[in-house]
């Protein structure tokens, strides 16, 4: 099933469970899908959707950081039940093993030497991850590999 179909059933069942944390993630996907489709000028694929969805989790993640800095328990609590309806839409996470074995595999087929090479082996390897692990997780794992 499509995400965005996803999304318009879970919003329904969102609706009848009147569950309101839910509700509003979803709704707030759908809108930003939206303004992102009216932004390209053609229909969303699934890929383009998993962007908006990293995007708002990135977001949140941010807004949690800032949080837990001013000590705002219940604002903490909100933002970390929001990335978890966000994050359950994303496909299962690759694990620093896996993207390590990726990176040694990029970094081969580029022939990365050192940290001057960092560009070009996450300009391969992010392709290949995108949607299943955070790029700032990856850029650690590959800074490490390059060092």
């Amino acid at each position: 099933m499509a995400i965005l179909d996803q999304l318009n059933e879970d919003l329904k069942q969102a609706m009848r469970d009147k569950d309101k944390v839910r509700l509003s993630v979803i709704r707030m996907v759908k809108s930003a899908a939206k303004n992102r489709e009216i932004e390209l000028g053609r229909a969303l694929t699934d890929e383009d959707v998993l962007g908006v969805i990293q995007k708002e989790i990135k977001q949140r993640r941010d807004s949690l950081q800032a949080f837990q800095d001013a000590k705002r328990a219940d604002l903490i609590e909100q933002a970390e039940q929001e990335i978890a309806v966000l994050e359950s839409y994303l496909p299962a996470q690759l694990g620093d093993d896996e993207i390590e074995q990726l990176a040694r595999d990029v970094m081969a087929r580029v022939g990365a030497a050192g940290k001057a090479d960092m560009g070009k082996v996450m300009r391969e390897l992010m392709p290949a991850v995108r949607g299943r692990a955070d790029g700032r997780r990856v850029q650690q794992i590959v800074e490490r590999l390059l060092a």
